[in-house]
């Protein structure tokens, strides 16, 4: 197989590239920064807003910024852009609560948004110590993002430049971080199961994924590395995002769109399926029905993969392929399943400031100019899926 030849490679590349820990070189220069605004009382740059933000309004993480970016996908150009509220530095991850709260992870703690009113309520810190406060693919803080099914608490997965990251417990009624439990590298993505009763963060440069159990806080160590481990921090064949399946509760992880690793949480075990797309593949999101899709970034090797793009991948395994223009990052989808949303931020260079709006059944894909940087997508009113 082709890639065990190329994690071959990467594993001498890695010996002279000692300070590489990820999917790019370290010292990613980030996009200005944009304005920010929000309702009165919000953060500073103020401006007024709507009294409510309808249901269907995307909100993204500015990674590029310090803000969050309120857009309607029916609206074209600039007029799609609704205005930004200031969060923290380099906002990462977002999670939704039915209350219309938006969580999201910065570097700097958690910040809470009422979307409602559109203004930022409450910054929390990180427990964790990070370091200084910094922007770009390697900063500490928070990365990946979940909320409990009854919404009481929210998981962030905090990396801490340079060793092991922790997974923080807030309470959401009280604003503040009541626990942390030591995770894998660099945790990309925090996922939760249906009952609430297991947490899964994914561990970038550590090639697994610790089950956190929320009865006692109990840990353990998955690892999923279907190409192996060769090449350490340096190698590209890491997994990056997962979903929850709903049907059964596994949890998906797709690697280069070649292999799709099922992992069974409670037993441990991990199952190898086949993927389509050829390339290189970050953020994953599920629908209702169980429909997977898949944002593919662009090759590793541009002689040997496919260019970017989102996969839809059916309950049974079929999958189309929907070519897109550029690399993303993230990808949500709509309450009705028809329409994804896929970030053009991205953690390496190639990133654009915009939205590629997916019609999945057509295939036909709209960009955006919206957002610096735009990183992680939610869609207020969809239901919540890992």
């Amino acid at each position: 197989m082709k890639r065990r030849a190329l994690a071959g490679s990467l594993a001498l590349l890695a010996a002279v590239t000692a300070t590489a820990t990820g999917c790019t070189t370290a010292g990613d220069g980030e996009a200005p920064a944009a304005p920010s605004a929000s309702s009165p009382g919000g953060a500073p740059g103020a401006r007024s807003a709507p009294a409510r933000t309808p249901d269907g309004t995307l909100v993204v993480t500015d990674f590029g910024a310090d803000t969050v970016t309120f857009v309607d996908p029916g609206r074209r150009g600039a007029a799609a852009d609704l205005g930004s509220v200031e969060v923290g530095t380099a906002p990462y991850g977002i999670a939704v609560g039915e209350d219309g709260t938006a969580w999201v992870a910065t570097a700097e703690g958690v910040a809470a948004v009422d979307t409602r009113t559109r203004e930022r309520t409450a910054l929390i810190p990180h427990r964790t110590a990070t370091g200084p406060v910094t922007t770009g693919e390697y900063r500490g803080g928070g990365m990946g993002i979940a909320l409990s099914p009854d919404g009481r608490s929210l998981y962030v997965g905090v990396n801490v430049p340079g060793g092991d990251g922790t997974l923080e417990v807030v309470d959401t009624a009280r604003r503040e971080v009541t626990r942390t439990v030591p995770v894998g590298r660099r945790p990309f993505d925090v996922d939760v199961s249906r009952d609430g009763r297991q947490v899964y963060v994914t561990g970038h440069d550590s090639f697994d994924v610790t089950v956190v159990d929320t009865g006692d806080w109990s840990t353990h160590r998955v690892e999923v590395a279907p190409y192996g481990t060769e090449g350490g921090l340096g190698s590209w064949l890491k997994p990056h995002y997962a979903a929850v399946r709903p049907s059964d509760g596994a949890l998906l992880l797709p690697f280069e769109g070649e292999r799709l690793a099922v992992l069974d949480p409670r037993g441990g075990r991990v199952r190898i399926e086949a993927m389509t797309a050829d390339t290189h593949q970050h953020g994953v999101a599920v629908g209702a029905d169980g429909t997977l899709y898949v944002v593919g970034t662009g090759p590793i090797d541009p002689a040997e993969d496919e260019g970017p793009s989102l996969t839809v991948r059916a309950p049974g395994g079929d999958e189309r392929v929907i070519a897109l223009d550029g690399p993303h990052e993230s990808v949500a989808v709509s309450s009705d399943g028809r329409t994804a949303y896929v970030s053009g931020g991205f953690t390496r260079d190639g990133h654009w400031n915009g939205l590629s709006v997916v019609d999945v059944g057509s295939g036909t894909v709209t960009r955006l100019p919206v957002g610096v940087r735009p990183l992680g997508v939610a869609v207020l009113g969809a239901p919540v899926a890992g």
